[in-house]
């Protein structure tokens, strides 16, 4: 695992993506972690959580956030909503540190039922670890909010 500062992280899931979160929150214990829930198996609504762990990192309380439900797509859905959101679905590590590298992204979405958990540890340091390189991708980036 790459050396990571001290970061503040929102995480946040589904019911698919409980047990998920659950693992990541253990696997970045060293950081500070604030879950928004879920807290349970139960059959609940992606937007619930997505909101607010979109709102965090928005706000800039929180330097990243983290969501994962079945798919990844309605919790990256959601968090697109907001502008000053760049939520990236990744399902391989390549993904997760190009998001990062040239979207700048700012919440990683992972897709509980498409990737394992040892992987989804590693997207997620490899996400917090990895820097924007700015240059020519800093142009394109400040052309996505609406």
């Amino acid at each position: 695992m790459p050396i990571l500062n001290h970061l503040k992280i929102a995480i946040g899931a589904d019911h698919a993506g409980y047990d998920y979160k659950e693992i990541l929150k253990e696997h970045l214990a060293a950081h500070e972690i604030k879950d928004f829930g879920t807290y349970a198996t139960d059959s609940v609504d992606y937007p619930d959580f997505a909101h607010p762990v979109a709102n965090a990192v928005e706000s800039g309380d929180f330097d990243f956030g983290i969501l994962v439900c079945g798919s990844a797509n309605g919790v990256a859905i959601t968090a697109n909503k907001h502008q000053q959101i760049r939520a990236a679905i990744c399902w391989e590590n390549e993904i997760a540190a190009l998001a990062r590298q040239h979207n700048n992204a700012n919440i990683i979405c992972i897709p509980a039922r498409f990737v394992s958990t040892d992987l989804a540890k590693e997207m997620a340091t490899t996400f917090l670890s990895t820097p924007f390189e700015g240059g020519r991708h800093e142009n394109r980036v400040q052309k996505i909010s609406c």
